[in-house]
């Protein structure tokens, strides 16, 4: 059965992190909001995404500001319960391929707009985690004491409980969904795969690497760069890290249970496709990736895989977030970005008030979707 064509409110498509976070305020403001998701809750990107909590590197100071945003909203629900094991600061490990200069490099750019970066190595680590394998460390290595990870199924658990309360519609399930407009253009709802239509004063699609798809068909493009990934799971271990470590062959968070979550970019012409769009790589492939962890740590010589996902990495075409109102589509709001987990409690508040008060916010006037219209 349909919702109520006069029923006001939010229609948001897509039940990854960011879809819910949005829900969520939405909610918090005092909306009507139904969240549609093609099959269940974070199945897609979300549910395998690294989650590493950060603003290291290079990149835009805009994108670097509402980064460091993202991280403050965590900051405060950490403070909230310290107790929790999906949620952790213990700062980030970074080392390159014996490319001393590069590192030096990274350093002096973090340092130089503020970000908390150290200098370490092979001969010190020992003092920030000593399950990291001091040999396999490069002679210069980054530390950033103030970087984190969370485990984005369990953040989604955690806002769902306050979406029921909140009386909050989930429909999961929903296949293939597309943007209902009127005649004057504006968006008014969603038609889910069987035809059937929820109606709301505005939409938000944030579908992951799906986004450019779904608003193609309302004459809007945006370039879409999301490349194939895995995150692995493995089977607990005695001692684990506390660290994030971003090394040369293997990127390593800790994740709840003792267990460690495992990704990189190397093995990725590895994955292939059969006729019914199913993602698989050889089961050598990922115990290579386990090997190259077990190298990394101490003690992990038992390391084993768990379980394992593939899909699309959301990553827009010119790497920026995608963010706001569809200028050509009034009422279709879009949330496209990579680092949706950095991104996705900030992002669902200032969207949520966009959408509850028309205002835009500051903080995303670079991320706006006319960008590409030129």
């Amino acid at each position: 059965m349909s919702l109520d064509n006069e029923k006001k409110g939010t229609v948001v498509l897509g039940g990854g992190i960011i879809g819910i976070s949005t829900a969520v305020h939405l909610l918090r403001r005092g909306q009507q909001v139904t969240l549609i998701t093609e099959a269940e809750l974070v199945s897609g990107a979300s549910g395998r995404s690294l989650s590493w909590l950060n603003s290291a590197a290079d990149r835009t100071l805009e994108y670097h500001a509402l980064r460091m945003a993202g991280i403050d909203r965590y900051r405060t629900l950490f403070a909230q319960d310290p107790s929790r094991d999906w949620l952790r600061f213990d700062g980030g490990l970074f080392w390159g391929e014996n490319k001393q200069q590069e590192t030096l490099a990274r350093y002096n750019y973090e340092t130089a707009h503020g970000y908390d970066s150290h200098l370490t190595g092979k001969n010190s680590v020992e003092k920030i985690d000593p399950q990291v394998a001091a040999s396999a460390v490069a002679e210069t290595a980054l530390f950033n004491p103030g970087e984190g990870w969370v485990s984005l199924p369990h953040l989604a658990n955690f806002l769902m409980q306050e979406f029921y309360r909140l009386d909050g519609q989930l429909i999961e399930h929903a296949g293939k969904s597309s943007v209902v407009t009127d005649a004057g253009g504006k968006a008014i709802g969603i038609k889910t795969n069987n035809g059937e239509t929820f109606s709301g004063e505005t939409v938000l699609v944030a579908c992951g690497p799906q986004t450019p798809d779904v608003v193609a068909p309302l004459g809007v493009t945006i370039p879409n760069d999301s490349p194939l990934s895995m995150l692995v799971l493995t089977r607990p271990l005695e001692k684990t890290i506390k660290v994030v470590m971003n090394t040369p062959r293997v990127a390593i968070r800790p994740n709840p249970g003792k267990t460690l979550a495992l990704d990189h970019d190397w093995y990725e012409s590895s994955i292939t496709r059969d006729a019914n769009g199913e993602y698989s790589i050889p089961e050598t492939v990922v115990n290579q990736l386990v090997a190259e962890a077990v190298n990394v740590l101490n003690g992990a010589e038992q390391l084993q895989a768990a379980s394992w996902k593939i899909g699309l990495k959301p990553i827009p075409g010119d790497g920026e977030p995608v963010l706001g109102e569809l200028a050509g589509v009034p009422g279709c709001f879009v949330a496209f970005t990579h680092s949706g987990a950095t991104l996705a409690l900030i992002i669902g508040e200032l969207l949520a008030s966009e959408i509850a008060t028309g205002q835009k916010h500051p903080l995303l006037s670079t991320f706006r979707p006319e960008r590409f219209d030129a």
